[in-house]
């Protein structure tokens, strides 16, 4: 059998941007999915699918080398999966030239919107032996930071440029770490069609390089306090650039810490900064689900 694992994602800086050039601070969550492979000598390709629960979400049959659908629970499904692992195929004509059992495992909620396409994408680029920006890219589209984070041990600066991107390890360890949260919107962001939806003309060079210098200052800083003055700063930048209004001055303009979109606003995890005890403000609003930095992130 094999055994494949890919990191969930965060987005901290740049957004919108980052589909434009812009240098971006990501982070890998601790959490993510696993792809199990069992190789048999049939024709036929069994796909199993369970959630963070361990239930049974999706199963579907597909007939080898052809990779055509037999059977499945869910044929919209299914038929991006057919997809995605016929694109697999024309990369490497030696996959999936037998049948076998496959097994995948969310480790975190659907609805968190962590990276299920983008961990499932990077698993099956590992178990093919193919570039997973190149899977991503004819699959989902986007920036393909979701695919760095998904390969990566720790916090990354991630800029997309036509040939492939340009990634760094980055030492994002503040001293505060233990004042940084997040907080889930209890609503669910489609990343793809916000991407889809977006013009990118907007992104001019000017954005581009005080967001550069943004995500330096977030990545570098060491008090709090300074950390929050970036991040509204980056607030007001990204809220010009999507013409929407920042979070906190929208949702929670009476909370004393700092607060934060991440990824394509609106939905999934914010970040927002203060004490342990400061975070019952958003509970109290019936965000409950509340996860201090070192649980979430790598």
């Amino acid at each position: 059998m094999n055994s494949y694992f890919s990191n969930g994602k965060l987005l901290l800086t740049s957004e919108y941007a980052v589909l434009g050039g812009a240098k971006a601070l990501a982070l890998p969550c601790r959490k993510g999915q696993n792809l199990e492979f069992k190789k048999n000598r049939t024709r036929i390709l069994s796909w199993k699918s369970y959630d963070n629960k361990n239930s049974l979400w999706f199963e579907a049959t597909f007939i080898v080398p052809e990779i055509k659908i037999k059977e499945t629970s869910d044929s919209i499904i299914a038929k991006r999966l057919e997809n995605i692992l016929n694109t697999a195929k024309s990369l490497n004509k030696s996959f999936l030239n037998f049948g076998g059992e496959v097994k995948t495992s969310l480790e975190f909620d659907f609805k968190w919107g962590l990276g299920s396409s983008s961990t499932l994408i990077s698993n099956i680029a590992l178990w093919s032996k193919i570039n997973p920006y190149i899977l991503g890219e004819s699959s989902f589209g986007g920036s393909g930071y979701d695919i760095a984070c998904s390969l990566a041990k720790g916090p990354i600066f991630f800029t997309r440029n036509s040939d492939k991107p340009i990634i760094e390890k980055v030492n994002f360890s503040p001293p505060f770490t233990d004042k940084l949260f997040f907080v889930n919107l209890n609503r669910k962001m489609n990343s793809q069609n916000a991407v889809k939806n977006f013009d990118l003309k907007l992104i001019t060079h000017s954005i581009i390089s005080k967001l550069n210098t943004l995500t330096d200052k977030i990545a570098q800083t060491k008090k709090l306090n300074e950390f929050e003055i970036l991040i509204e700063k980056h607030e007001f930048l990204i809220g010009e650039l999507i013409n929407k209004k920042p979070i906190k001055s929208s949702l929670f303009s009476d909370f004393n810490g700092g607060v934060k979109s991440l990824g394509a606003w609106g939905g999934d995890f914010f970040l927002a900064t203060g004490e342990r005890r400061e975070m019952k403000y958003f509970s109290k609003k019936g965000f409950s689900t509340i996860i201090p930095y070192s649980k979430m992130c790598l």
